[in-house]
């Protein structure tokens, strides 16, 4: 600032002295020389700043104005502020494409909506939840869109915070999912709804409930009939004969009793232990022979009178194959999906039972009978506990409805894979296939 002063003034004075000299040092000559000198200063300052503001004004920073003079100072100070705000405006901007990102990752669906309850933005969590299309339905009414007379209620209502369960855009009747929505306020009128996947929760939930309900179930039936007997016993007299028969009925509920109990405890320890590792093998042919003799005893005992038809095929050249993990749990397995097969064919019937190599080096146990099959319906949920299909039959036959939770949960510990395929009225194959990593020769 000094040094403009002191130049503007030299000027004036150098103005002065060259018009009092042409003026023949007259003083009227010094007047018009600093007069013309102020005034070619002040066009000059006027140019300088037309130039700076036209510069201003076109906002491109990346290239310096020519003919500023001394205001380069100040552009420099733009340029580096601009400089600094393009910065910050970029690391805003990151961080925001990083928030938008983190909230895409997330497994619960969030959606923005204006003072209007019209869409602003949603990830994609929330449009498949929702069935909402963000090109198409952006500014839609987010009433408009989901056709449910519950959120219809639920969005006028306006309960910040409360919970609202619908269905699934993508829905069937075969295979229900629950959505789960939120809706909070924020900002200067506008909301935010949560909506999150439950139908694993629903499933875990109803599957606790029928869990708790068929062990009262099925503990309470037996209770009731040796209850039962045993006050007949202890109030009236009986025959020998009509107390060893309700002596045999009292111990068949027992044994009843017993079996569900074991079974119990078999699944509460195979989620409680560890997985099965490669420390422990067994000979296949070991398990096949027992398998094939407790099948037949078993079958024998149910159908005395027309024996089912029980065919075992073991691939020969597996007869030295050893199979890695526990024992007692690879028979168990076997033993319940043959014993399942005996139990359910009818007297006539036929199962047959094969262990065969695979073409990519694992093996399949197999098991296929001439039942009455299992209906599309039952098939996803077979391996629930104490699903039954018919639960007069299965009692009929001495089932507890834990044999193929079981069986799924062994197979899972070994690397397996359990499959059922059946038809209605023509029969059933359930099949473990087995990896080559848990198998190697003798």
């Amino acid at each position: 600032m000094f040094w403009q002063v002191f130049k503007f003034l030299s000027l004036l004075l150098l103005g002065a002295l060259v018009g009092q000299q042409l003026g023949g040092n007259s003083p009227f000559g010094a007047c018009v020389g600093t007069l013309l000198v102020a005034v070619c200063w002040s066009i000059f300052e006027q140019y300088k700043r037309s130039q700076l503001l036209f510069w201003l004004q076109k906002a491109e920073f990346n290239e310096r104005p020519d003919g500023v003079g001394d205001l380069v100072a100040v552009v420099d100070r733009v340029v580096r502020l601009h400089r600094q705000q393009e910065k910050h405006n970029l690391q805003n901007e990151q961080r925001l494409n990083d928030f938008l990102s983190a909230i895409q990752a997330s497994p619960n669906g969030v959606l923005l909506l204006d003072d209007q309850m019209r869409i602003e933005w949603c990830n994609q969590t929330a449009a498949h939840h929702l069935g909402i299309d963000m090109e198409r339905d952006v500014l839609q009414l987010v009433a408009n869109l989901v056709r449910d007379p519950l959120f219809s209620q639920y969005v006028r209502e306006e309960k910040s915070g409360s919970e609202l369960v619908i269905q699934a855009r993508d829905s069937k009747p075969d295979s229900l999912r629950k959505i789960s929505l939120q809706l909070f306020k924020y900002g200067e009128g506008r909301r935010l709804m949560l909506s999150r996947d439950i139908t694993q929760i629903e499933q875990a939930e109803v599957m606790r409930r029928d869990f708790v309900a068929n062990v009262s179930h099925e503990i309470r039936t037996p209770l009731t009939v040796l209850a039962g007997f045993i006050e007949t016993l202890l109030t009236l007299k009986l025959s020998e004969e009509e107390r060893n028969s309700y002596l045999e009925l009292m111990s068949q509920q027992s044994s009843r009793m017993q079996t569900l109990v074991n079974d119990l405890l078999t699944l509460s320890k195979l989620e409680g232990s560890p997985i099965p590792g490669k420390t422990e093998w067994t000979t296949l042919l070991v398990l096949w022979q027992q398998c094939e003799q407790e099948a037949k005893s078993l079958s024998k005992v149910l159908y005395p009178q027309i024996p089912q038809t029980l065919s075992f095929e073991m691939d020969t050249a597996l007869s030295d194959t050893e199979i890695a993990g526990s024992r007692n749990e690879l028979l168990s397995a076997m033993t319940n999906l043959v014993s399942n097969a005996v139990r359910y064919t009818p007297e006539g019937g036929s199962i047959s039972v094969k262990l065969i190599s695979q073409s990519a080096g694992g093996i399949e146990f197999n098991v296929v009978d001439t039942g009455p099959g299992i209906a599309p319906e039952h098939l996803a949920r077979l391996t629930e506990r104490f699903y039954r299909v018919d639960r007069s039959r299965s009692r009929e036959s001495g089932g507890t409805g834990l044999g193929l939770a079981i069986v799924k949960h062994v197979a899972q510990r070994h690397d397996s894979l359990l499959s059922i395929s059946s038809q209605l009225g023509k029969g059933s194959c359930f099949s473990i296939k087995i990896p080559s990593e848990r198998l190697r020769k003798q």
